[in-house]
């Protein structure tokens, strides 16, 4: 894939995740407040803890889109594959879309199944753009016909 088509592509895909991380937030935000201020509990559960484990969890999530966001934005700037630990927060974040989006198509609709597609599909699109391209070692300029003569094994 070329540079003029993968750079926009991670740019938009950190724009979406910025500001899903920012809605991430703002629905556990209300959530929260909504257990805390409806007392509601859940098999016993204290409601304060209900309340403050929901802001934990989209305080978490939402920072963890955002770096994903920011590797993203990081990549597109310096047109560079991201590296390892880079790699596999965006695998994994691809992965959290692919679950979230089947699990959304019965609770929310298909509306929300295809925003989480368009999601997932650009974050592979850059996995695969920014992925890794022909080995460049000695003989890479060879016709594949043409074998390295193999050195003599040790004795």
């Amino acid at each position: 894939m070329s540079t003029v088509v993968r750079r926009p592509v991670a740019f938009v895909a950190a724009i979406v995740l910025f500001v899903e991380a920012v809605g991430i937030v703002f629905i556990n935000a209300v959530l929260a407040t909504v257990v805390k201020n409806q007392d509601m509990s859940l098999a016993g559960l204290d409601p304060a803890a209900i309340s403050h484990g929901t802001w934990a969890m989209g305080g978490v999530f939402g920072l963890y889109l955002l770096l994903c966001g920011l590797v993203l934005l990081l990549t597109g700037i310096r047109d560079r594959a991201p590296g390892r630990i880079g790699r596999i927060a965006l695998i994994a974040c691809a992965v959290v879309h692919g679950v979230l989006g089947a699990l959304t198509v019965g609770l929310v609709g298909w509306a929300a199944f295809g925003s989480m597609m368009v999601v997932l599909g650009l974050i592979v699109l850059t996995l695969v753009a920014y992925g890794p391209g022909p080995e460049a070692g000695p003989g890479a300029d060879r016709p594949a016909g043409d074998a390295e003569p193999s050195a003599p094994a040790p004795i």
